[in-house]
C-alpha cells in the first residue's frame, strides 16, 4: 500500500490516496490501528483517507490511533489541503473538503516558489453545551463537572463537529494531562468519548493549551480542539477574537469572525512518502 506521511504541529497521520492506491483491507479501523503501531507499524496518531467527494474538491475521512473514526481534525485537513494543492487535486488556491462532520472552506498560502507555506480551514460554527455534546451526567448548560479520584474538574462543552471538553487551569505544565485527561475522555458520562482539553490565559490575544485527543491520547497538537477552546473562553469573556494558541508542537492562530465561523492558520508538513506491507 503506497502511503504518505505529513504533519502539523507535530499531530502526525498515515495519509493514503484511495485514487491512487488500493486499501489493502475492508477493515479500516484495524489498518488503522496497525500503521499507528510505533513499533510494528509506520507509528502516528491515525489514518486519514484522501477520496473523492460529490460534496467537495477532495473529501477525507479520519481514523484515530486506536481504531476510532473520527468526524473532523484540523491539523489533519491542513495537511490534506497542502497534499490536495501540490499534488494537483485541485488548481486554485481556494477549495472545499468533506469531512464526516461536514464540508469546510480551505485556503493554502504559498511562498515564492509556489509551495504552501501556511493554510488556513474555515472550521464551522461552535456549539455549546449539552445540547450540542451527548452527555449523560445531571449538569446542564455549557459547563460540566467530571470527578477525576478526590479531584473535580469543570470543563465547557464545545461541538466542532467532534466533541470537546475545555477546563480552565493557572498552568497547563502543573496538569498531569496524560492520567487526568484518560479519565476524562472515557467518563461514562460521555459515551462518545471526548477530546479533553486544558487552557490558561495568558492574555486576552494569547493562551497556552494541552490536549488529550479522544483515541489517540496525548498529541502534540489538535486543530478542533484550538478552536473550541478559543471560542468556549471568548464567549466567557476571558479573550478576544484573534488568539494565538501555544501548543506542544507550535502555534495557530484562531479567529472567530462576525459570522460565528471559527477560522485556523497554521502550518503542514510533509515526512515522507513509501509502502506499507499490509
Amino acid at each position: 500500500m503506497q502511503f504518505f506521511k505529513m504533519h502539523a504541529l507535530g499531530n502526525n497521520y498515515v495519509f493514503v490516496d484511495t485514487k491512487r492506491t488500493t486499501l489493502p483491507t475492508d477493515d479500516v479501523p484495524s489498518l488503522a490501528r496497525r500503521v499507528s503501531d510505533v513499533r510494528r507499524g509506520i507509528g502516528s496518531d491515525g489514518l486519514i483517507l484522501v477520496t473523492p467527494s460529490e460534496r467537495a474538491d477532495v473529501g477525507m475521512r479520519i481514523w484515530n490511533a486506536d481504531g476510532s473514526e473520527a468526524e473532523s481534525c484540523g491539523n489533519g485537513l491542513r495537511c490534506v489541503a497542502r497534499y490536495a494543492y501540490e499534488r494537483g487535486l485541485v488548481d486554485a488556491t481556494h477549495f472545499s473538503i468533506e469531512t464526516k462532520a461536514g464540508v469546510v472552506a480551505a485556503q493554502v498560502h504559498l511562498d515564492v516558489a509556489g509551495r504552501v507555506r501556511m493554510v488556513t480551514i474555515d472550521m464551522g460554527v461552535p456549539r455549546f453545551g449539552t445540547e450540542a455534546v451527548r452527555y449523560l451526567g445531571r449538569d446542564r448548560g455549557d459547563d460540566v463537572r467530571v470527578d477525576v479520584g478526590e479531584a473535580r474538574y469543570t470543563g465547557t462543552l464545545v461541538n466542532m463537529g467532534n466533541p470537546h471538553f475545555v477546563a480552565l487551569v493557572d498552568r497547563v505544565d502543573d496538569v498531569d494531562v496524560e492520567s487526568i485527561g484518560r479519565v476524562i475522555e472515557s467518563h461514562p458520562n460521555f459515551p462518545d468519548r471526548i477530546n479533553v482539553e486544558f487552557v490558561a490565559v495568558l492574555d486576552s490575544d494569547e493562551i497556552d493549551f494541552r490536549v488529550y485527543e479522544r483515541g489517540s491520547g496525548v498529541t502534540f497538537a489538535c486543530g478542533t480542539g484550538a478552536c473550541a477552546s478559543v471560542a468556549a473562553l471568548a464567549r466567557k469573556g476571558y479573550v478576544g477574537r484573534r488568539v494565538t494558541v501555544h501548543l506542544l508542537g507550535g502555534d495557530l492562530d484562531i479567529e472567530l469572525r462576525d459570522d460565528g465561523h471559527v477560522w485556523m492558520t497554521g502550518e503542514a508538513h510533509w515526512v515522507c512518502e513509501g509502502t506499507y506491507y499490509a
